[in-house]
C-alpha cells in the first residue's frame, strides 16, 4: 500500500503542482505585454490546479504515516514549507492575478516576485523529500 500511496503523491504532484507553478510564472508576461486572454487562461489553470494540488499532502501524510515517519524532522519542515507555499498562492498569487484581471494596479515584477517564491518553496520541499536529511531510511 506504501508504494501506491507514494505513486500517487508523486503524481498528483507533477501534475498539480507542475502547471500551477509553470502558469504563476508566465502571468507575469502575459500581464506585461497585455495579453488578457492569456491572463485569463493562466489565472484558472493557478486556480484549478492549485485545488487539484490539494491531494499531495493528503497522499503525502498518508504515505508518511504508512512509512512511520510523520515525527521526522525533514518531514515537518516540508509540511510547513507546503503550507508557506499554499499561502503565498492563496494569498497572495491568486488575488494579485484577480486584480490584475479586474485592471487593477498591478506590478507584473511583484506578481512574478510571488511566483519565484512560490516555485522556491516547492523546489525545497522537493529536496527535502528526496534527500531526507537525518532520516533513518536513507537517500
Amino acid at each position: 500500500m506504501t508504494k501506491v500511496l507514494l505513486s500517487l503523491h508523486v503524481l498528483a504532484a507533477i501534475v498539480a503542482i507542475g502547471p500551477v507553478t509553470v502558469a504563476a510564472s508566465v502571468f507575469p508576461s502575459a500581464l506585461r505585454r497585455g495579453d488578457r486572454d492569456a491572463m485569463r487562461q493562466l489565472h484558472r489553470v493557478c486556480r484549478v490546479y492549485a485545488l487539484l494540488g490539494l491531494a499531495v499532502p493528503v497522499f503525502g501524510l498518508a504515505t508518511a504515516g504508512s512509512l512511520g515517519v510523520l515525527g521526522d524532522a525533514w518531514l515537518i519542515v516540508s509540511i510547513a514549507l507546503t503550507a508557506v507555499a499554499a499561502a503565498v498562492l492563496g494569498l497572495a498569487v491568486l488575488p494579485a492575478q484577480e486584480a490584475a484581471l479586474a485592471g487593477g494596479p498591478s506590478l507584473p515584477a511583484r506578481l512574478g516576485m510571488l511566483a519565484g517564491v512560490f516555485n522556491l518553496l516547492w523546489t525545497v520541499v522537493v529536496v527535502l523529500m528526496i534527500v531526507r536529511p537525518g532520516s533513518t531510511t536513507g537517500a
